[in-house]
């Protein structure tokens, strides 16, 4: 759980709601990565759920602890199939990844949701690193001017969804389009110029509800991938509106493609100032590779 005022409005109906059927155990995180220890402890226990009270990055360290060493986390009981379903109470700032399900950020709708108890599986995608470390995301990864404005933005959450424009308006200082080489599905390297974002979608939003890859969707085994090129910052003011509401495929210099793979490095540099996130967490520099697991995970839905 994140946010210690919201926490305390909310546990009181949770039991009341939830209590009589299940054995609830709190877990408070303490810092960053704390989630990922506290879901995998709690997977190796046989934990018939894992519920992410609060925002995307929340999501993102819960995400990342049903997984260790490239492989999913299993219960100590290896005499017993169980498999331990991931539930969310959304309570963050952008709460994006709730926003492809129509989810709120109302926690007693959430609760209900989870009383109910339907699951279905859902694809992870996985980049990895330089040393070819595993990192997990269930929404969206980005590269470059996005990535930038992800990590710039974290500075100003206190202004809420308004931070992701700050971001955005802040990295296109001293930004430069840049030349990638891409690789979709182990295919032919291929050149596009002018880069200014890339953006990989298991799920639809980003940014605060901005509705960047519209075509994808956690279910369908495969990433959409959109690439925005040659860019200025007044594009992005002027078709900020139908980045939000998911209309730019039809604007010229934007791409849209299916991927269940995708390697992007740039063609000439040292890559060393080309940002990655996923999930708003900043991960780096390029290269990068990505790579979708199908139907990875069972979520409450």
């Amino acid at each position: 759980m994140a946010g210690q005022e919201k926490r305390e409005k909310l546990l009181p109906y949770l039991r009341s709601r939830l209590g009589s059927d299940c054995n609830i155990f709190e877990s408070l995180t303490s810092g960053p990565c704390h989630a990922i220890d506290i879901t995998r402890e709690a997977i190796c226990e046989g934990a018939d759920a894992v519920i992410a009270v609060g925002g995307d990055g929340t999501l993102h360290e819960v995400v990342n602890g049903f997984f260790w060493g490239g492989k999913p986390i299993c219960s100590h009981d290896s005499e017993v199939i169980h498999t331990t379903a991931l539930g969310l109470i959304p309570l963050g700032t952008g709460s994006d990844f709730a926003r492809t399900f129509r989810w709120k950020n109302d926690p007693h709708e959430a609760i209900e949701r989870i009383a109910k108890g339907l699951r279905s599986r859902i694809d992870v995608g996985v980049v990895l690193g330089r040393r070819d470390e595993s990192h997990y995301f269930l929404n969206v990864a980005d590269i470059h001017l996005s990535a930038k404005a992800g990590y710039v933005a974290s500075r100003y959450k206190r202004f809420g969804n308004l931070c992701y424009v700050i971001g955005a308006l802040q990295a296109f200082w001293g930004h430069q389009n840049r030349d990638l080489k891409i690789k979709v599905n182990n295919g032919e390297w291929e050149v596009y110029t002018k880069v200014t974002a890339l953006c990989i979608g298991n799920a639809k939003f980003f940014g605060g509800g901005m509705k960047i890859t519209p075509n994808a969707d956690p279910s369908s085994g495969d990433f959409e991938v959109v690439i925005l090129q040659d860019f200025r910052w007044y594009d992005f003011i002027l078709k900020l509106h139908k980045l939000y509401n998911g209309t730019h495929l039809s604007v010229k210099n934007v791409i849209s493609k299916r991927a269940s793979s995708i390697e992007v490095e740039e063609v000439e540099g040292s890559n060393n100032n080309i940002y990655v996130q996923s999930d708003g967490e900043f991960l780096g520099f390029l290269p990068r590779k990505f790579f979708i697991l199908p139907a990875a995970i069972d979520m409450i839905q």
